[in-house]
């Protein structure tokens, strides 16, 4: 009865790839442009340095299709569609001067999908998602590596599998690492029940609970709404519009779900026989994802390097932010790989992208990318000890040519300004020993005082017209940016920032700088409408610790609104836990397991009725009548949830 109205904001990782656009601006100022002169001498510029082109990629990415869905679109139960597998049909031929022409070529291979064989008893379904589904042929059935993103894409690609290859039983669904994008679509290919039955297996890497819960649920709100910029959710897929994300294309817009591991890997070498295939794990968390793992398929000689290795460089800390990535650990996770795995795997596969066939191409695609992460921590250390700040590592820092010549090293994703100053962060933090920096005037008012100091808006306007004329679009969007942030109703500013934004992104190599150079731009000329983030349903509820979950509602407590202390208790009735919830003048503690002693009140029900006194600000007399029971004062409980802050829908990001 409580299924339908419990719903948490998460990781944007997880946001609909299908958000509704508002209606074009028809202020001609307003309307996306073409790529200006200096963006097509730009892109001319860097197809001059792109790596030769040999045909290995786009022969690697269409070997062994076998099939694809006859219809495109992958709708609901509803009928809505989540997924267009033709959504980027238009990417052929030479790339046009509103695309990166590296990107482009990128794209060409990762439109693609279908069902893949990639040996003898393995298959892949890639382009239903921004992931890909790994299925293994075992003695009476699958066993299935990453479920993809959602119910809806992950129940069309196991379809697709069934009517191709023969209809099958899943036995066994590993989870390579903590992302929603390797979990989300579980109940789309096997049943709850048949789980708990002991009919399939759920396997993932230690404290992949832990971590799941803890990024997905804890600064679910803040990342949900900067990742609508990493991936572009709010933008068309087109020539001037999103190109994908570099590994993938865009995130699917169905039901995330997740059934809990019933089966841990703990460390690397660690084995399992599942009905009859031999697997083996390497354990790499740290690097792509603080719990995450590989898999060996042993007689297929076929090795899973799920997020280590792609098609592309990879994020050491993601735009739409997460915990900053251990780069060091992440290329000794490659090296690793390459000395236990590099010899003995005629194929390499990753759960984005498509593989590389033959025991050279793995050896040295794990060889490359880990000098290519190697360097990126080693030159970036070198010169932080040297004394230069994150910008100007940044700046300076460029990828060698004998690394930046194989085309998986490029930066698609992951780029090399953004993770150097990554692993400035991981040492350092934020703060670069400037004192200049350690406290200065917040962005609106520094923003005032600068347009003030260069001569008002009209001067600024000029400065930054200049500037674009002249192509230095870094420069403009710095200068635009400051006059926005001090009179965001400068309609002028507004429509100039986002051209210059959108310069930028036409000429973005990276797939999501692109798309986060386009969002501000969209939003900076038809202004930002706050939506929900999309929900989480009560599958994430149902497996995310009570203490995680009442952690996060503490990081909702305003205590200013609290007239004065109070003590909650809570039975939670299905899950059988005590809770006490002590909300004081300047903090809330709950402790699951340990009740107050003298509460202000009791209440004893499911904990998700409980959970949508907080979450959902349910009223309690609603909940009571749907039999949760009450002993106390009730007006305890009204003011705590007054003190309680919304679940975001969001923020703005280019203006304030």
């Amino acid at each position: 009865m409580y299924r339908h109205a419990l719903r948490l904001s998460v990781l944007a990782l997880l946001l609909s790839g299908t958000a509704a656009l508002a209606e074009p601006a028809q202020d001609p100022a307003l309307q996306p442009k073409e790529a200006s002169p200096a963006t097509i001498k730009a892109q001319q510029a860097a197809a001059g340095t792109l790596p030769s082109e040999d045909g290995r990629d786009a022969e690697f990415a269409r070997r062994g299709f076998v099939a694809t869905r006859d219809d495109p679109i992958i709708r609901n139960a509803q009928g809505k569609p989540v997924w267009n597998l033709a959504a980027y049909d238009f990417v052929t031929g030479a790339a046009p001067a509103t695309v990166n022409p590296s990107l482009w070529r990128e794209m060409t291979n990762l439109r693609l999908h279908g069902l893949y064989q990639v040996s003898d008893g393995v298959w892949q379904v890639r382009g239903f998602d921004i992931s890909n589904m790994t299925l293994i042929r075992s003695d009476s059935g699958w066993i299935i590596v990453d479920p993809l993103t959602n119910r809806e894409t992950a129940a069309a690609a196991l379809e697709l599998a069934n009517a191709k290859l023969g209809a099958r039983p899943v036995i066994a669904v590993i989870y390579s690492h903590s992302h929603g994008d390797h979990y989300g679509g579980v109940r789309g290919i096997v049943a709850e029940a048949d789980v708990k039955a002991g009919k399939v297996a759920i396997i993932a890497p230690d404290h992949f609970m832990k971590e799941t819960a803890s990024e997905n649920v804890m600064a679910g709100a803040a990342m949900g709404r900067r990742a609508t910029y990493q991936f572009g959710t709010s933008l068309t897929p087109g020539p001037k519009g999103q190109m994908g994300s570099g590994i993938g294309p865009g995130v699917a817009g169905g039901e995330i779900t997740l059934i809990p591991p019933t089966d841990t890997i703990l460390k690397t070498g660690d084995t399992r026989t599942i009905d009859g295939v031999n697997l083996e794990f390497q354990i790499v968390s740290g690097s792509e994802a603080p719990s995450e793992l590989n898999v060996y398929i042993v007689p297929r000689k076929v090795f899973l390097s799920a997020e280590m290795s792609t098609c592309s460089l990879h994020n050491i800390l993601t735009p739409r932010g997460a915990k900053v990535r251990d780069t060091h650990a992440w290329a000794g996770y490659l090296d690793e790989a390459l000395r236990l795995y590099g010899v003995r795997s005629d194929v390499v596969i990753s759960s984005h992208c498509w593989p590389r066939f033959g025991q050279g191409e793995v050896a040295t695609m794990l060889a490359s990318q880990r000098d290519n992460y190697r360097y990126l921590h080693d030159q970036s250390v070198r010169r932080m000890n040297q004394g230069q700040t994150q910008v100007e590592i940044a700046e300076g820092l460029v990828q060698p040519p004998e690394l930046a010549g194989q085309w998986y090293n490029r930066g698609y994703y992951g780029t090399y300004s953004h993770n150097s100053k990554a692993v400035y962060q991981w040492y350092l933090g934020w703060y670069d020993g400037n004192p200049a920096n350690l406290h200065p005037w917040p962005p609106q008012e520094r923003a005032r005082r600068y347009v003030e100091a260069i001569g008002g808006a009209k001067k600024v306007l000029a400065v930054a017209r200049k500037a674009m004329a002249a192509g230095d679009y870094r420069w403009s969007s710095d200068l635009l940016n400051q006059l926005v942030f001090a009179d965001p109703a400068n309609k002028q500013a507004r429509a100039l920032l986002a051209d210059s934004y959108e310069q930028q992104g036409y000429q973005a190599e990276s797939g999501i700088w692109r798309n986060q150079f386009l969002s501000a731009a969209r939003e900076l000329r038809q202004g930002y409408e706050p939506r929900p983030i999309q929900a989480q349903g009560v599958d994430m509820i149902s497996a995310v610790p009570t203490q995680l979950l009442l952690d996060t509602i503490a990081t909702r407590y305003a205590p200013e609104r609290m007239i004065a202390p109070v003590t909650i208790n809570l039975v939670l009735t299905d899950t059988r836990e005590d809770v006490g919830i002590e909300v004081g003048k300047s903090v809330l503690i709950a402790r699951v397991g340990q009740p107050g002693a003298s509460p202000n009140v009791t209440i004893t029900g499911p904990r998700r009725a409980m959970l949508g006194l907080f979450f959902l600000k349910m009223p309690l007399a609603q909940l009571q009548a749907m039999g949760v029971k009450v002993d106390g004062d009730p007006a305890a409980v009204a003011a705590l949830q007054a003190a309680l802050d919304p679940i975001s829908n969001g923020f703005n990001i280019a203006e304030p």
